[in-house]
């Protein structure tokens, strides 16, 4: 299916609803997306990237607890502008500036925890007859060129949904992640055919797991509307992306899973990942990198 690769991407939805609940008491007042990574929140990283790839319309899907992230990407308050005018950090208070003119935002509400699905069960009628990339706001890609660009790039050759992927490296990630199969259409790419969710490794359909974003064509939307019309509360199941993405498999639709290159995978949605995660981005900041160098070594 090709009718949509002409299309140039430009709308993007992060799914940022999630309580944070591993990151209690830490969260209770600020977003786990909202955690910085030295001085950036999370989420900041994920918008940054999304807008080198050519994004200018981001969806930010959460709920009543996270009005930090849409005061983040707001522009400074006349306290914060005058503070820092008085001060003469006219460089910092650019830099603020600048955070809220890298896209155009557009906030919705998740009203319950739903599933990986339910974010676009709330923002579908803002895609419309566009593709776009749906990602988290947790976990993301380090790659050049970037996780997005390479998965726009591949949009354009195929015009075909694409899921990033990476091989999965330890048997505890059988039972994380999703796991994709298919067949391959050239190095690090695969027209899939199925998709698995956690499937443990006995289970699994191959080594190559899904990650952290997706990049569907408008295609998508109504197998979320189905699997939500199908939606049944009190089984205790959730909506799943997965299913979704399986139906339209099924149903002849392309979906590719590409193998992200020279990239470094990062989770930032538990404790122990979030650490090492700030750990790395710490040690390559010019400015503090070094001297915090010294300083791990002086702890191990």
């Amino acid at each position: 299916m090709n009718q949509y690769r002409e299309r140039n991407v430009t709308k993007a939805v992060i799914a940022a609803a999630g309580f944070g609940t591993r990151f209690l008491p830490q969260t209770k007042a600020m977003p786990k997306e909202m955690l910085p990574l030295v001085d950036k929140p999370i989420i900041q990283h994920v918008v940054e990237e999304l807008v080198g790839a050519g994004i200018k319309d981001i969806i930010i899907v959460s709920n009543y607890s996270k009005r930090s992230i849409e005061d983040h990407f707001d522009v400074p308050s006349g306290e914060l502008t005058k503070t820092l005018e008085n001060g003469g950090k006219l460089d910092q208070l650019e830099a603020m500036r600048k955070i809220s003119d890298m896209a155009n935002f557009v906030y919705v509400r998740q009203k319950e925890p739903l599933g990986n699905a339910a974010p676009l069960v709330y923002s579908g009628h803002l895609i419309q007859d566009e593709p776009f990339i749906y990602a988290f706001a947790d976990d993301f890609f380090v790659a050049t060129p970037s996780r997005f660009q390479q998965m726009v790039d591949t949009y354009k050759r195929t015009g075909g949904s694409v899921t990033s992927c990476r091989r999965l490296v330890s048997d505890v990630e059988y039972d994380r992640y999703g796991v994709v199969s298919g067949q391959q259409v050239e190095d690090g790419l695969i027209k899939m055919d199925s998709i698995v969710e956690k499937p443990g490794k006995a289970n699994a359909p191959s080594d190559l797991g899904s990650f952290s974003s997706y990049l569907f064509t408008p295609e998508m939307l109504p197998y979320v509307e189905n699997i939500w019309e199908q939606y049944d509360p009190s089984l205790g199941e959730e909506l799943k992306i997965q299913d979704a993405m399986q139906m339209m498999m099924d149903d002849g639709l392309d979906i590719y899973g590409l193998e992200i290159a020279d990239g470094t995978y990062y989770d930032a949605g538990n404790k122990l990942e979030y650490l090492k995660t700030l750990v790395d981005f710490a040690l390559v900041r010019e400015d503090i990198g070094e001297e915090f160098r010294e300083f791990l070594r002086s702890k191990v």
